[in-house]
């Protein structure tokens, strides 16, 4: 079965960095697509950034420049580096994927970033 796990949130303060890991499995992982997403409470859950199978990557103009996405097909693992951390980045991060018209989630990761 699909599986997708994040690793690596926790508690940092503003000018922090921490680096997001999502492992996947049950997938070909070197020809997906994948993304990042986030949700803070009492707000939809947004696209924070994405890559393609070539490497290509999407990333959101909130996070631009903060944010990037990369991927280790050996590994199969998918990253998220992300620097210059703001308290508004505060939110549960998910990755995911979707095949056949069906959206794969992980159960998410805590990110809090403290004044």
């Amino acid at each position: 079965q699909v599986q997708l796990v994040e690793s690596g949130g926790g508690l940092v303060q503003a000018g922090g960095s921490l680096r997001l890991s999502c492992e996947a499995s049950g997938i070909i992982f070197r020809i997906m697509t994948l993304g990042w997403y986030r949700q803070a409470p009492g707000t939809q859950r947004e696209l924070v950034a994405t890559i393609t199978s070539g490497g290509s990557t999407n990333t959101a103009d909130s996070v631009m420049g903060r944010f990037t996405i990369s991927r280790d097909n050996a590994k199969n693992t998918m990253y998220l580096q992300m620097n210059s951390l703001k308290p508004e980045d505060t939110a549960v991060y998910y990755c995911t994927t979707t095949i056949r018209d069906y959206q794969y989630w992980g159960q998410g990761t805590q990110v809090t970033v403290s004044s």
